[in-house]
C-alpha cells in the first residue's frame, strides 16, 4: 500500500504542476504586456502589447505542455 500512496501523490503534484505552468505563463503574459502598454508608451498602445502577449503567454503554455507530455520519466513511468 506504501507504493500506491507515493505513486498518487506524484501523480498529483504533476497535475498541480501543469495547471500552474499554464496560468502562470499566461499570467505573466498578460502582465508584461499590460506593463508595456501603460508604464512604458502611457497608454498610447493599449490594448495591442497586452494582447500580443497574451498570445505569447498562451503559446508558452502549450509549448510547457507539450514539453511535459514528452518528458521521458513521465511517459516511462506509465508503459
Amino acid at each position: 500500500m506504501a507504493g500506491f500512496g507515493k505513486e498518487m501523490t506524484k501523480m498529483l503534484v504533476d497535475v498541480s504542476t501543469i495547471g500552474m505552468t499554464v496560468a502562470f505563463s499566461i499570467f505573466i503574459g498578460v502582465g508584461f504586456g499590460y506593463y508595456l502598454d501603460h508604464r512604458v508608451f502611457g497608454g498610447r498602445t493599449k490594448p495591442w502589447f497586452t494582447l500580443i502577449f497574451l498570445g505569447l503567454g498562451v503559446a508558452a503554455a502549450f509549448l510547457n505542455l507539450y514539453r511535459m507530455a514528452t518528458r521521458k520519466d513521465i511517459t516511462d513511468e506509465h508503459k
